[in-house]
């Protein structure tokens, strides 16, 4: 069975169920009253796509420079990364977003929620990254260095040719599946009054009563973002595949 025809069976059988579930329990649809407010939701969805894109590249460039901060020789800088990564994944994102914003926001005199925000979820998700981006380096075998060192390869040389290319093949799935958990706990920057996706469903939620009228689109929208970026990472998991 051709795999596209084995993933249109699953989804038309499990959106089947749903259908009927949904007919079952004789809900009065209120589609009426949420679409006039789709403005709200669609500026909402636009504010999560460009909070989760600027915090998809903060969390990459964090996370790589708290694993060459890990994987560092110099006690202190080890340390320092050490110190972040376990601070950061020991504590609630929701406690670490009041904190960023109320507290080290006002000190430095940052006022905007939005630039905090970002940053909070960018922090957040490196310390993740970090690991992850550990692992994959430490998982190349030492012998690998040796031969590298053995030809006249460079430290810088060595890493760009022989190591980062096995460890990004390696790397893919889990931070493929890190930036899909970082899109959707972007819902918690509403504590801090940002007003994203899950804040704009609340509100419609809140003007209509229509509960699964105003939270079903926001799934829609949260599968529109995470969809493609598990197919780029299929992909460019296909693409730096190679025989072992």
């Amino acid at each position: 069975m051709p795999r596209w025809l084995a993933h249109t069976i699953v989804i038309a059988a499990l959106a089947g169920l749903l259908a009927a579930a949904f007919a079952a329990g004789d809900y009065t649809w209120n589609w009426a009253g949420v679409w006039e407010y789709r403005s709200l939701l669609v500026r909402g969805w636009l504010t999560t796509v460009a909070i989760s894109l600027a915090a998809l590249v903060a969390s990459l460039a964090i996370g790589l420079a708290a694993a060459l901060c890990l994987e560092s020789r110099w006690r202190f800088v080890e340390a320092v990364g050490r110190v972040y990564v376990e601070l950061i994944r020991g504590t609630p994102l929701l406690v670490q977003l009041l904190i960023g914003f109320y507290v080290v926001a006002s000190a430095v005199g940052i006022g905007n929620r939005y630039v905090v925000g970002t940053l909070v979820l960018a922090a957040f998700s490196g310390a993740y990254m970090a690991e992850i981006i550990r692992g994959g380096l430490a998982a190349i075998p030492a012998t690998q260095r040796d031969s590298a060192r053995a030809i006249g390869l460079t430290p810088v040389q060595t890493l760009r040719f022989v190591i980062i290319p096995q460890a990004v093949r390696l790397v893919l799935p889990p931070v493929a599946g890190q930036l899909v958990s970082l899109i959707k706990d972007s819902s918690l920057l509403s504590v801090i009054a940002i007003s994203e996706f899950t804040l704009a469903a609340q509100e419609v939620n809140s003007f209509t009563y229509s509960t699964l009228e105003s939270y079903l689109p926001l799934a829609a929208g949260y599968l529109a973002l995470t969809l493609p970026l598990s197919a780029l990472s299929r992909w460019l998991e296909k693409r730096f595949r190679f025989e072992a």
